[in-house]
């Protein structure tokens, strides 16, 4: 099985993935204690984002089997009490698990993956339960969503160590 490594986030590596900001720790422009704009979610004019709970539990291993994408929505996601590992392949027609990259994305960090781009939930870092906030267009779970499992030779793991949050 191939495995593949945890890099920490970085814009040169994650940009054509999506957006993030660190809003627990904001810097740069701001109107006074205001730092607006971090992150834009793209929505049609009219169209309702949902914001919905995720609860992560740690699993002794980090197997990608399987990936989804919306092809006429980004989804936003935000860990809110611990580090969670996010994988994602580029946009395509067809899945490219061949192409999976994984990241480890520090809580408290809002990130927004572009339409198209595959993934699918977060793995905890931390024992116990992680909860994440997911924000997607009402119902695209149920109107957008396409969910592919990997072959059993797409499989691939999760390569987690701690040098990824440097």
């Amino acid at each position: 099985m191939r495995e593949i490594p945890v890099q920490s986030l970085q814009w040169e590596s994650f940009h054509q993935y999506g957006e993030f900001s660190d809003a627990l720790h904001p810097a740069g422009y701001s109107l006074g204690d205001f730092y607006h704009d971090r992150v834009l979610f793209p929505v049609s004019e009219g169209r309702m984002v949902g914001f919905s709970s995720l609860v992560c539990t740690k699993r002794m291993e980090k197997i990608i089997d399987s990936a989804e994408c919306h092809s006429t929505a980004a989804e936003f996601i935000l860990p809110l009490d611990g580090d969670v590992i996010v994988h994602v392949a580029p946009p395509s027609q067809v899945p490219v698990p061949e192409l999976t990259e994984a990241f480890l994305v520090p809580k408290g960090t809002m990130v927004m993956l572009r339409i198209g781009v595959w993934h699918l939930a977060p793995f905890a870092v931390k024992e116990g339960d992680t909860h994440v906030l997911i924000g997607l267009p009402e119902r695209i779970y149920k109107t957008d969503c396409m969910v592919v499992a990997y072959a059993e030779d797409q499989k691939m793991k999760v390569n987690y160590t701690e040098d990824a949050k440097r």
